[in-house]
């Protein structure tokens, strides 16, 4: 699907629009269970619109006709990919379109609207906003940018993998949180085309387990239902490509419960002021389940990908 030259060529091409993200050592907590060797946090919560996303959406936008850019941009979303589709189309000043399922979090609602994004919920999951978006497209004229089945989002969402190995020149795991499957697909051919012996653990939500449900039929199936309440990890089916890259460059998927990501979240904000949506600390609901089982002398990068408001404490 995309190569390391392409994550170093989106890594140039969006310098200047987005933030090189901050990793910060998990040290001298009150509550250190599952922490028990040495952890890192990558705070791609501190990203420009609050998450790892703005990275794909501003490649995908460098990488347009003028004409293209000036139709404005048209995307499905659990929250993140849309709020960072309405802050590109800001930076580029034109309009955006954003289709949300039921289930995305008011916090997002508002935010979007504050980026000047026109809003419009459908369905309950993200397949069925993503249908009505597609069909808003074709009508309308303007750029559908998917959040993960596209290679240019791709690219940019492997970004943080050379931030990370830059930073942390000895870690041993690195865990992602999956929805679509865009993130963990980007870091991980950008680690494993550098840093081969680098541990690639995906994290699930229990009530949406779509690539570990790939993985065990050996191909693209899709989910009969999805029970999480986590918009931003809820997806009935990922993509070919991204199947592929993570059967070949992923070493290990495990899954979570909305109830620990929730536990995690307050954990966040409480020992470190972090607040984060139910999505971004799934690597920190892993790590604390013991899920899986991790070398105690591991140097382990846990993505934070999700900001949110610190209203679960």
């Amino acid at each position: 699907m995309i190569t390391i030259s392409d994550i170093a060529a989106a890594r140039e091409r969006i310098a200047p629009f987005i933030r090189r993200t901050p990793v910060l050592p998990a040290t001298q907590m009150q509550d250190s269970r599952g922490l028990d060797g040495r952890v890192s946090l990558k705070l791609e919560l501190l990203q420009a619109a609050g998450s790892f996303k703005a990275r794909g959406a501003m490649n995908r936008l460098k990488t347009l006709s003028q004409d293209q850019v000036q139709r404005g941009l048209v995307t499905a979303s659990g929250g993140n990919h849309g709020l960072a589709i309405a802050r590109t189309a800001h930076v580029a000043a034109v309009p955006a379109t954003i289709f949300l399922p039921s289930n995305v979090v008011a916090d997002k609602i508002s935010k979007l609207k504050g980026w000047g994004a026109a809003v419009e919920i459908v369905g309950s999951v993200w397949d069925e906003a993503n249908e009505a978006a597609l069909a808003f497209a074709a009508r309308s004229g303007a750029t559908y940018v998917h959040p993960f089945s596209d290679p240019v989002v791709v690219a940019g969402q492997g970004t943080p993998g050379l931030e990370i190995l830059d930073d942390l020149p000895d870690v041993d795991v690195i865990l992602v949180a999956i929805g679509g499957g865009g993130l963990i697909s980007g870091v991980a051919t950008a680690v494993k085309a550098l840093r081969p012996g680098v541990r690639i653990i995906g994290i699930e939500p229990v009530g949406s387990p779509t690539l570990q449900a790939c993985l065990r039929a050996d191909q693209v199936v899709t989910l009969e239902t999805i029970s999480t309440r986590v918009a931003t990890m809820s997806c009935r089916r990922t993509d070919e490509a991204i199947f592929e890259t993570v059967r070949r460059n992923v070493d290990e998927i495990v899954l979570v419960s909305d109830e620990e990501m929730h536990e995690a979240a307050r954990w966040l904000w409480f020992e470190l002021g972090i607040a984060a949506d139910l999505s971004g600390p799934a690597s920190v609901a892993a790590l604390r389940a013991k899920r899986p089982s991790l070398s105690p002398t591991a140097h382990v990068c846990a993505i934070i990908c999700g900001a949110g408001t610190g209203a679960v404490a």
